[in-house]
């Protein structure tokens, strides 16, 4: 089959498109899924340099985390599932490739309208966003949420999920044009952070001084300090991601005073167990909003698997606005 392969670590150019070995038949619960598109990640680009290997079982020279496509052969105790069947789910690695072979537990049924690059683009960024902002950070009606980077693909998602629960939304971003667009999806208030992260008072200001009840962070160190003063008595924050550095300095007598949380996540390394649960929150709460169109995909552009050097290139560059998707 072919496969998107790191010849190298290091740069993207590395990367191409080569024939690999065929995945074994499915065993137990698994199924083999034909792809025929696979989501792209900034984890995938952590991984191409070398940064972030995919768990024990993985080929590290093969990425991707999520897919979609049809099941062509279901192993002995996956009941329930059928050849032809349309799916998508988050996988730990190899999903950038023809077939990958799952644990049938991951896989979501592809509502009926949706295509597979739009259904690629949902469910690494939305289940991690609902994981992340209902799950752990029991984020509620009536309350505030603010969101770094609102305009990635699990911004978006997060924005999308919030706004359906009934939720005030701020978003900050170092693209002004991002945050124009994100008000098409309900952005109550957008703060540019391209000259500066100082937007802690901003935040005081479009919460009546409260600050906002959840934060969700997928930018990492240097926001720290402004998010601990963004935080509403007993807020919580959740960490996702790290573009923007691993290590910052806590000013625990702020988190004491606010009895804030402070929460870590992290998906891919989690057990098969712990990913079908979150992939079935996701069903129940978030794909009869996407079935109904409520809720979109956030698919900013696809290419074909031949192109995977300029795919990979189009995300680095942060000008995508959502999901950059591979066709196979």
């Amino acid at each position: 089959m072919k496969a998107v392969y790191i010849k190298e670590f290091g740069s993207l150019d590395n990367l191409e498109l080569r024939d690999v070995a065929d995945p074994q038949d499915p065993a137990g619960n698994e199924v083999l899924v034909k792809v025929h598109a696979a989501g792209l990640n900034r984890a995938d680009l952590m991984q191409v340099a070398g940064h972030y290997p995919p768990p024990a079982g993985y080929s590290a020279n093969i990425p991707g985390m999520e897919f979609a496509g049809e099941i062509v052969k279901v192993g002995p105790t996956a009941t329930g599932w059928h050849s032809g069947d349309r799916v998508f789910a988050i996988t730990a690695g190899e999903a950038q490739a023809e077939f990958v072979r799952v644990d049938a537990s991951l896989l979501i049924r592809i509502p009926g309208d949706l295509n597979f690059a739009e259904a690629a683009a949902v469910p690494e960024v939305f289940i991690t966003a609902h994981d992340a902002i209902t799950t752990q950070a029991a984020l509620s009606e009536g309350e505030s949420l603010l969101i770094h980077a609102v305009g990635s693909g699990v911004g978006l998602a997060a924005l999308q999920i919030a706004k359906a629960k009934g939720v005030t939304v701020i978003g900050t971003s170092r693209t002004a044009d991002k945050l124009d667009r994100c008000k098409e999806f309900g952005l109550d208030h957008g703060i540019s952070t391209e000259k500066g992260i100082e937007f802690a008072d901003r935040v005081k200001e479009v919460t009546n001084g409260n600050g906002a009840n959840v934060i969700l962070d997928l930018v990492g160190a240097a926001y720290l300090d402004e998010n601990l003063k963004s935080l509403d008595l007993k807020g919580r924050m959740i960490l996702v991601g790290l573009t923007a550095g691993r290590e910052a300095n806590l000013n625990m007598g702020l988190v004491l005073q606010k009895r804030a949380k402070l929460i870590g996540t992290v998906l891919r390394g989690r057990s098969v167990a712990e990913k079908a649960a979150a992939s079935r929150a996701l069903d129940t709460d978030v794909l009869p909003l996407i079935a109904s169109g409520s809720v979109k995909p956030n698919l900013d552009r696809s290419f074909e698997s031949t192109e995977v050097v300029s795919a990979y290139k189009y995300l680095a560059s942060n000008e995508s606005f959502g999901k950059v998707v591979l066709e196979f």
